[in-house]
């Protein structure tokens, strides 16, 4: 059972629960707090010590309730921790998991059609998270997670054919850490969020909505590729080079290197074949097109 207090030094709890890590990163504490106790950094901070020991212990123990703990902080705390949080599944969690992926599909040869439904389980995974992050912070719920649960079981039921054994096991190491994490999210939904949010009247909760989910509909926008760069990633992965791409499409040589740049920074991707897979995933080419 968790029980973790403001007289707690953070570095020791850090040591024991390096998973906390990411957590007081979301909060702004950097590593190398010495020996200063947790109610010391958060006055040093500005930040609010009891909020922070909530999502310490609900973090740490899926039986700790906080109870009257809720009455201490302002809802605006939880949402704005539920928004960073959010951040580190779309810059952070889900490019990770990807970048295991993407090598596991292309290393493992374009022959197994097992891994090529394995890769589109994962886009719709992926798809369905960042959908679910739409929602008004009031229909908030569970994060869904089933996707990524079949994706580990069937690697390490079902899967055959070759394939790179030690990209698998990097894999499932990432989903089941994200596992983890969106177990732990929904436990903070359940707990401190959906709690908090009855003390509000419908204006208050509208406000929210805004801060919560406007943000990430405006990153998501800025992060789909353009229609000229869906026609550029198109041409590269049927193997045409810069200068081909350019003539075809009638444009300067710098501005197809300029495409290039984005699509790499936006997909997370920079290999050919893995582009390629994410081209197929996405239904801008068909398995059977004339592609690498």
């Amino acid at each position: 059972m968790a029980d973790i207090r403001k007289n707690v030094v953070l570095s020791d709890l850090l040591t024991e629960h390096s998973e906390l890590i990411p957590v007081v990163n979301r909060f702004g504490i950097q590593l190398g707090v010495g020996a200063k106790t947790i109610e010391k950094i958060c006055y040093e901070n500005d930040l609010n010590t009891d909020f922070i020991l909530t999502i310490l212990n609900v973090y740490l123990d899926k039986e700790y309730d906080p109870g009257k703990e809720l009455d201490i902080f302002d809802v605006s705390l939880i949402v704005d921790y539920l928004k960073r949080t959010v951040e580190d599944y779309l810059q952070a969690s889900i490019p990770n998991l990807e970048k295991h992926f993407t090598p596991f599909i292309a290393m493992s040869g374009g022959e197994n059609e097992e891994l090529k439904l394995l890769h589109k389980i994962f886009y719709q995974f992926k798809s369905e998270l960042s959908e679910h992050l739409h929602q008004g912070v009031e229909r908030l719920n569970d994060y869904p997670n089933e996707l990524l649960h079949d994706l580990k079981n069937i690697i390490i039921k079902h899967i055959s054919g070759n394939y790179n054994q030690n990209l698998a096991y990097a894999v499932i190491f990432s989903i089941t850490a994200l596992e983890k994490e969106l177990d732990i999210h929904n436990r903070l939904l359940d707990k401190v969020l959906r709690p908090k949010l009855k003390e509000l009247d419908s204006g208050h909760i509208e406000h929210l909505n805004h801060t919560f989910s406007d943000e990430h509909k405006s990153r998501d926008l800025h992060n789909q590729l353009t229609n000229r760069e869906v026609e550029v990633l198109k041409l590269i992965v049927q193997g045409r080079l810069n200068k081909e791409i350019a003539d075809k499409l009638n444009i300067s040589l710098n501005t197809v290197l300029s495409h290039r740049k984005n699509i790499i920074s936006k997909t997370g991707i920079k290999t050919v074949s893995g582009l390629t897979f994410y081209c197929i995933s996405n239904g801008y080419v068909s398995p059977g097109d004339n592609v690498i």
